[in-house]
């Protein structure tokens, strides 16, 4: 089954990834993990990449473009796939729909203040990477490090302020690709929820009729 994922910040797209590529067998691939593994690999494009990034630019659309179609070429694509990422724009839109039939976009819907609620309530170790939720996941003494013993911090990305302009960012961007994926009859809307498994039991229902 051929998936593209679209949703904000903070909606879960890549916990409901690593469950959806598990049950129906094929690979999540995001344009991140892409531009990392090219690379690694020092392919011609990822030379570029890298060459792009460490200038401080933006990677073009024909890179990326390129980058995807030589990954849904790979033979673990077969029975289909889940893109996160990409498309970004309805140029990139328009250039999957040459390579590959996308039979689902996956639209994740929870509200701005959800959104707050949980990308504000991260903290994070600063030496160790390791995350917590003030909610969710929070450390056995509030504030502290449960291995380390260091203060949590709160990174700037994820102050409240911080989010509404990534929230802005994104919805600009988006809305155009979800009217070009209405109008071909594939969005499916995916209602998020706070309890994981509720929202797992959402998107499989979504996607028995696709099937």
């Amino acid at each position: 089954m051929n998936l593209v994922f679209l949703g904000p910040p903070g909606a879960g797209k890549g916990t409901i990834a690593k469950v959806a590529k598990e049950a129906l067998g094929v690979p999540h691939i995001s344009t991140g993990d892409l531009f990392r593994a090219n690379i690694k690999n020092e392919t011609e494009l990822g030379k570029r990449v890298k060459e792009i990034l460490a200038s401080g630019g933006l990677v073009p659309d024909e890179i990326t473009i390129k980058m995807v179609e030589n990954r849904l070429s790979e033979s673990d694509c077969e029975k289909g796939y889940i893109l996160d990422g990409f498309p970004r724009t309805i140029p990139q839109a328009e250039a999957l729909s040459k390579m590959s039939n996308v039979e689902g976009v996956i639209n994740f819907v929870l509200s701005e203040e959800e959104i707050i609620k949980r990308l504000s309530g991260r903290r994070m170790c600063p030496s160790t990477g390791r995350t917590y939720h003030i909610l969710f996941n929070p450390p056995k003494v509030e504030g502290i490090d449960d291995e380390t013993g260091e203060p949590l911090i709160q990174r700037d990305d994820d102050k409240p302020e911080a989010i509404r302009h990534r929230l802005e960012l994104y919805n600009e961007a988006t809305a155009p690709l979800i009217d070009y994926y209405k109008a071909k009859d594939v969005v499916l809307d995916l209602i998020c929820t706070n309890d994981p498994k509720e929202t797992e039991d959402n998107f499989f229902a979504l996607i028995k009729d696709r099937k």
